[in-house]
């Protein structure tokens, strides 16, 4: 990383040239641009600076232990290198987080979601208990949640969840949670004791603007029905469930949760917008898939990611072979274990590709 720092100084120096400009102080595009770019560079050089300056403090603390005969002073010596190596281990961490090229898709927020697959009504338990494990992350770091649709079933399950999740750097935290989620443990409604296999997929959705994508009304069938509840039975005496069906593309949301016709057409709305968006920035963005893919995963909604085994209290990530035996905290919202090694193995492949 530091054979790249001279590179990275004169980056940083040519945009405060560019910036200092007067044409560039007229150019407002241009000048958000350079912003940008700075944000971005000056944070990196900062980092591998002080990665530098460590590297330097531990060849001198190695020299003078080779010349140093007080054992007091070797004691010291070994003690300042000990922490000056864990200071560079902390450093070069920092460093590969911050390398991730900016992503088109940086600062937007989430729309999440939960669906059963295989293994029935345990399947859809351990929806509800992903549901709690992001909501708990999300109250950590002071995002806000918000219900968009959801379909649970008779003893606390959800057969299907969708929601958003807003707040500071959403997506660059939970881009990653896409995929199968694989669940083992005993279920509660298993009286042999024995332990099964069951399977949740998560989806994240960068979420769309009126802006970012714009949706026709001669695009939409609009259909109005009543809420239905666990087992199908009808929960509300009026029509106030909404179905959308994108006609060009064939995508179908339902949103029932409101008890108003016009809060559950708008909810339905924005679920529909983030999917759309979706399609159009893996359409646009096949180089920008394929890089995800080297870093941690391909991000394909049946790519098998993480398995959950709550007899061995492990937590096991696929893409990146982690293993963690502490199941328990992770499922009450201490993600930061997962999702952080997660950024620094795509900091590592963001600087393996130059």
């Amino acid at each position: 990383m530091l054979e790249k720092l001279g590179e990275y100084e004169k980056q940083l120096s040519d945009i405060d040239h560019q910036l200092s400009l007067p044409q560039t102080m007229g150019d407002m595009n241009l000048f958000k641009k350079l912003n940008k770019e700075r944000s971005h560079l000056a944070p990196i050089v900062e980092t591998l600076q002080h990665l530098k300056s460590l590297e330097e403090q531990i060849e001198d603390a190695k020299q003078l232990l080779k010349a140093e005969s007080d054992s007091e002073m070797i004691a010291l010596t070994e003690e300042e290198l000990e922490s000056l190596e864990a200071a560079v281990e902390e450093a070069t961490n920092k460093a590969k987080i911050l390398l991730i090229p900016p992503d088109p898709l940086e600062g937007k927020d989430i729309i999440m979601e939960i669906r059963a697959g295989t293994g029935g009504e345990e399947a859809a338990l351990f929806a509800a208990d992903l549901f709690r494990m992001y909501s708990h992350y999300a109250d950590q770091k002071g995002w806000r949640i918000e219900i968009l649709s959801s379909h649970e079933t008779g003893i606390g399950g959800y057969k299907e969840l969708v929601f958003s999740i807003s707040g500071k750097d959403v997506f660059g935290s939970l881009r990653w949670e896409s995929g199968v989620h694989r669940v083992q443990r005993v279920p509660q409604t298993e009286s042999g004791g024995r332990i099964h296999t069951s399977a949740v997929t998560v989806a994240v959705l960068p979420e769309a603007e009126e802006t970012d994508i714009e949706i026709r009304s001669e695009d939409l069938k609009v259909d109005v029905m009543r809420s239905s509840g666990p087992g199908g039975q009808s929960v509300n005496t009026t029509d106030s469930a909404v179905r959308l069906t994108h006609l060009p593309t064939g995508l179908v949301v339902i949103c029932q949760d409101e008890k108003s016709q016009i809060k559950n057409r708008a909810k339905a709305l924005r679920v529909l917008r983030s999917r759309l968006y979706d399609l159009e920035e893996e359409k646009k963005n096949k180089e920008r898939a394929e890089a995800r893919k080297n870093m941690v995963g391909s991000g394909d909604r049946s790519e098998r990611i993480r398995t959950y085994n709550f007899p061995q209290n492990r937590l096991t990530d696929h893409r990146i072979n982690l293993t963690l035996y502490k199941l328990d905290l992770v499922m009450v919202g201490s993600l930061d274990e997962v999702i952080d090694p997660l950024k620094i193995a795509a900091g590592e492949a963001a600087l393996a590709e130059g």
